[in-house]
């Protein structure tokens, strides 16, 4: 098994480099349902880009919408890692080769000021240790062909993760109702996904509270300073070359992303 969780890893890392995308993992490399042996394969290009010099900034949290997890047959979120490699400024145009195969999605994120190490962590806890909160732009993208995914494909491949973009307007929790905010996400002025704060496991500050306890008991805990998106609050959108997306958030403010059309020189 050891085998096939650094074959399974090699895999991604060489699809990250060539921008050629591996067949899915499941049933392949991985035995179907394995969540534990993926996570071991994530752990595993976490480490290596640490070795690179990128330094972990926080946590991404998928599979928050019931929808989403019915269609994978899972009854939780996962998680992936984010890295400072991983973060573009608002408004930053991102090389559209630096993907494969590049969706957004609208989500709340959040920023601590406290760690979060107790695993019987309580929602004052949470709500003490949030600093502030910001609209964000999540790049999903996916190193297995054609998006074909199930929940070992996904966490594996680092919870799908790609790049994230943040918001540059700070909301402290007291002034704003996560589960009520509403989200527009928008593509040459026209809609493009919409949905609300209800859409990530009824209330973003769940998904919070979830993530927090699995990483406290797993040894690996939230710390101060960390960035955590939330999840999305609605569709992701497929990557036109060339365009430009916003994301509105209620109470939150906006944040916007764009790609070029060709790939970089």
């Amino acid at each position: 098994m050891e085998a096939d969780i650094e074959a399974a890893n090699r895999e991604l890392a060489e699809a990250r480099s060539t921008g050629k995308p591996c067949p899915p993992l499941r049933g392949r490399l991985l035995p179907e349902g394995d969540v534990e042996s993926a996570y071991r394969v994530q752990q595993l290009q976490a480490r290596a880009w640490q070795g690179r010099g990128e330094r972990r900034v926080g946590a991404k949290i998928g599979l928050t919408s019931r929808a989403v997890q019915e269609a994978f047959g899972v009854f939780q979120p996962d998680f992936g890692v984010l890295t400072d490699a991983m973060a573009v400024g608002d408004g930053v145009e991102v090389p559209i080769d630096r993907l494969l195969q590049p969706r957004v999605e609208a989500e709340i994120a959040f920023v601590l000021d406290k760690d979060l190490a107790d695993p019987q962590i309580t929602t004052v806890d949470l709500i003490r240790a949030v600093d502030h909160v910001l609209p964000a732009i999540e790049i999903v993208d996916s190193r297995i062909a054609a998006w074909d995914i199930s929940i070992v494909d996904t966490i594996a491949d680092n919870a799908s993760s790609g790049l994230f973009v943040l918001g540059t307007t700070p909301r402290r929790l007291a002034d704003v109702d996560l589960r009520l905010c509403g989200m527009v996400l928008e593509h040459a002025g026209e809609p493009v996904s919409v949905g609300a704060g209800a859409a990530c496991l009824g209330n973003p500050l769940h998904a919070l509270h979830w993530l927090a306890g699995t990483l406290a008991r797993a040894g690996d805990p939230l710390r101060a300073g960390d960035v955590v998106l939330s999840g999305a609050l609605g569709p992701m959108v497929s990557v036109t070359p060339g365009a430009a997306y916003e994301a509105r958030i209620s109470g939150l403010g906006s944040v916007r992303t764009c790609f070029s059309k060709e790939g970089s020189a």
